[in-house]
């Protein structure tokens, strides 16, 4: 179980990252047609376009990045209680 656990524990890192990632993204100038661009993307706006749509953009400001990892945060948590009440 203990594998499993950090298995789970890895993948919302490796989430979070990609989130991150996104951020700088976008910050510099690339091309959306680059392969790790557009996977970066593709990996994170299923997550991140709902909360975008639920918060108002402040000053063209997009602070959905901010929430979704203060999410991510809390769902991990969850999760890995969850998991180690299991076990």
């Amino acid at each position: 179980m203990h594998e499993l656990v950090e298995f789970v524990s890895m993948l919302f890192r490796l989430y979070t990252f990609l989130v991150l990632a996104r951020v700088v993204l976008s910050w510099v100038q690339t091309d959306p047609r680059n392969q790790l661009v557009s996977l970066v993307v593709r990996l994170t706006e299923p997550v991140m376009a709902p909360v975008r749509n639920l918060m108002p953009a402040m000053g063209g400001f997009d602070f959905s990045p901010i929430l979704v990892l203060f999410l991510l945060q809390i769902a991990e948590k969850l999760v890995l209680s969850l998991l180690i009440q299991m076990a």
